[in-house]
């Protein structure tokens, strides 16, 4: 595989339970506070060692033997060593290890995820020296950090932070363990919330140039690698990768498939096997027998009664809004990347098919009536999805925007938790800070909250068990608000590559207070915001060397400031 990153290699943390109790059968429990991609140290003993690990607790408080879905349990039988400890073996799943798997490294050996450890015969047995080892990519605890006013939102920030750190065990961005296999719409989510968590751009870029030669088959996922390319140029201002794979983004902004006005579907003539080879698919690790499809969001139907699952009931047309509003936006972006490579003729050719694009969506797919975006050409039905992307991508007209914001607030959280991305990003950019925070600290059904109450300590695979019956608890793309609190709540995004420039644009909505650490290449950018009973606002800003700061205090006089590197206090009344 090319690649343009030299990875570390990965690290193994030995964590000692937090709780152990004796069972009234005899049983050693011990409760290791997280669930962790990990095996188990064991202290000397003569004769078998039986051992059972999992993630979730009976509501007895015991350790669940029969999860639902692919909650995790597993029970392990082994030799012991009367000499000195035993590191419990993991068995291989045939689940996550088929030829679209990562493996793990062999040094290594194979992980589980579990927070719970029952040890029978288990009286007597030393639990100090019983470990929990925790397999992660190098991470920085201390890079980050976020705290408000409300014991919801920073519970919310915990876990989806933890979860950003510990689904780093293979090495390569994965979608849990259920098939650790990298997809793209994953990886973006992943990618964008680890650089807000920690300094760290290298595992990003190599998932993205593993997934630009092992693609999966969602139309969606291969315009996302365009998303992936750009986001690590901003974040990183490198662009040894933009160089070296320029030819295959250049084949997944998908423009080859466009029609006469620009609006593209996988039944184009030209969406053949010839095709889909240039986007690398039909490779020894393709996941499906089938060719490039839409998706969406996922998962497509409930899975129990035939529902239309997380796609708010999109119309599946050929012609499909969703897909055309990431080809507009993949465009742009190409736009810009031809322009950074000096490639003028590209980027002007991007430019133009994205202007192409974007008319004909405004032609064909606003219902002028409904003043919303039908879900497809030839579609009557207007999901959430056909409306958040248009507005997470900028490409709602002015005079538009008003209606479609109010229809994309009504639908609530009518997505999934990947399409809790644009959802979440459609609101903050067009100022609805108060609505995305009460989608995020929520305490209903399809909430984080509602993860954390379940007793998960990684980001769950979806929303509840009854909206993916086969749902893992330990799923990256469940994390989003990783990377919109600091990128959204304290504003903080990058305006250059490398972050020489630096927006600071906080939208707290009703906190008191919050603050937090936002991590860049030259250190870390530091906001603050306290608002007192009489409304005044004072917002502190540090800002590390060789960093502008471009700041904006939405609805306030003073407007746009710039800020250079130190520390400002800034006060609005």
């Amino acid at each position: 595989m090319k690649t343009t990153v030299q990875l570390q290699a990965l690290e193994q943390e030995s964590v000692p339970a937090q709780q152990v109790q004796l069972t009234p059968e005899g049983n050693l429990f011990l409760d290791f506070g997280k669930a962790a991609f990990a095996t188990l140290i064991l202290p000397a003993r003569s004769g078998n060692w039986v051992v059972h690990l999992g993630e979730q607790l009976t509501a007895a408080g015991r350790l669940e033997r029969k999860p639902a879905g692919c909650i995790r349990y597993l029970r392990i039988e082994q030799t012991g060593n009367p000499e000195g400890e035993t590191r419990i073996q993991i068995p291989v799943d045939e689940r996550n290890t088929g030829p679209a798997a990562i493996p793990m490294p062999a040094e290594i050996g194979e992980v589980f995820p579990f927070r719970y450890v029952e040890i029978e015969d288990g009286e007597g047995v030393d639990a100090s020296a019983v470990k929990q080892v925790r397999v992660h990519y190098p991470f920085d605890d201390q890079a980050s950090a976020f705290h408000s006013s409300d014991p919801v939102l920073n519970a919310v920030w915990d876990i989806c932070k933890y979860t950003i750190k510990a689904t780093t065990f293979c090495g390569v961005y994965v979608d849990g363990d259920r098939e650790r296999i990298p997809y793209e719409g994953d990886a973006y989510l992943n990618q964008l919330s680890h650089y807000c968590v920690d300094q760290e751009y290298d595992l990003a870029r190599y998932s993205h140039e593993y997934l630009l030669q092992h693609p999966t088959w969602p139309t969606d996922w291969q315009l996302h690698s365009v998303l992936m390319a750009w986001a690590d140029y901003l974040y990183s201002g490198e662009r040894a990768s933009l160089e070296m794979f320029y030819e295959d983004l250049c084949v997944k902004s998908l423009i080859d498939l466009a029609g006469k006005n620009g609006l593209i579907s996988t039944e184009s003539e030209h969406c053949d096997v010839e095709f889909e080879k240039r986007l690398h698919m039909h490779g020894e690790t393709f996941i499906v027998d089938h060719g490039i499809r839409d998706l969406v969001d996922w998962p497509p139907g409930s899975f129990t009664d035939g529902g239309t699952g997380e796609r708010d009931n999109h119309e599946m047309v050929p012609i499909n809004t969703v897909v055309n509003a990431l080809h507009a936006h993949a465009l742009r972006l190409m736009s810009k990347i031809a322009g950074v490579l000096g490639k003028s003729e590209d980027q002007q050719r991007f430019s133009l098919q994205a202007d192409k694009v974007t008319t004909a969506i405004q032609q064909e797919l606003f219902d002028e009536v409904k003043g919303v975006y039908v879900d497809g050409v030839g579609a009557t039905h207007a999901s959430l999805h056909s409306n958040m992307f248009m507005l997470a991508f900028d490409l709602v007209p002015d005079a538009k925007k008003s209606g479609v914001v109010d229809f994309v607030k009504s639908r609530g959280m009518a997505c999934s938790v990947y399409g809790a991305q644009y959802l979440l990003e459609a609101l903050y950019l067009n100022h609805e800070g108060q609505a995305a925070l009460e989608l995020m600290n929520a305490q209903h059904d399809r909430s984080w909250w509602n993860m954390i109450e379940a007793g998960s300590t990684m980001t769950r695979e979806a929303w509840d068990l009854k909206y993916k019956t086969n749902l893992d608890w330990n799923h990256a793309w469940g994390a989003v608000p990783a990377n919109i609190l600091p990128r959204y709540v304290l504003g903080v995004r990058p305006l250059e590559p490398g972050f020489r420039k630096v927006l600071i644009q906080p939208q707290p909505g009703s906190l008191k207070q919050v603050s937090g650490k936002v991590p860049t290449l030259h250190g870390p950018v530091k906001v603050s915001y306290e608002r007192e009973e009489s409304g005044t606002r004072t917002v502190k800003v540090e800002l590390p060397d060789n960093v502008e700061a471009r700041f904006e205090m939405l609805q306030a006089k003073e407007g746009v400031q710039i800020l250079g590197p130190g520390t400002h206090i800034l006060v609005f009344e």
